[in-house]
């Protein structure tokens, strides 16, 4: 499993948007941009997937921006992760065993299956709000 650059900035935009959003403050992608340091640009193409996928609410214009529409404490890394498009598969094989000429005699299959459970699993379990609680920031429900 490998999260690439659009995974690790759409969690790390999500929190910033928590930390900065108060209360369902709507916050500006160039005041994410600016805290997180990443493309506005890059922001926008983001957070259009995790409005698309029912995470966040947009509102236009000049005091426009984001806000969460579900409560922190129910938005998990996953839910983020899986907005963005990310495989959080453990490898080729967990999933693909049509494609593979291995598979009637693969002895290690049930491992990376297993471990794409438990990667699921746990990023399921994280929420933004205790991310943040860990961090020491503001929780928000």
């Amino acid at each position: 499993m490998r999260i690439n650059t659009r995974g690790r900035y759409a969690l790390r935009a999500s929190l910033a948007l928590a930390r900065i959003g108060q209360d369902g403050e709507l916050v500006a992608i160039h005041s994410l941009s600016e805290e997180e340091q990443i493309s506005p640009v890059f922001l926008e193409q983001i957070f259009f997937k995790l409005k698309r996928a029912g995470i966040v609410q947009s509102v236009r214009g000049p005091h426009g921006g984001f806000s969460f529409i579900r409560p922190l404490d129910q938005l998990t890394v996953k839910d983020i992760l899986d907005a963005v498009g990310e495989e959080l598969d453990a490898g080729p094989c967990d999933k693909h065993l049509a494609e593979c000429d291995r598979s009637p005699c693969c002895a290690s299959h049930k491992v990376w299956v297993k471990t794409a459970e438990l990667v699921k699993e746990y990023l399921g379990s994280v929420t933004l709000s205790s991310l943040l609680k860990d961090a020491g920031g503001r929780t928000k429900k």
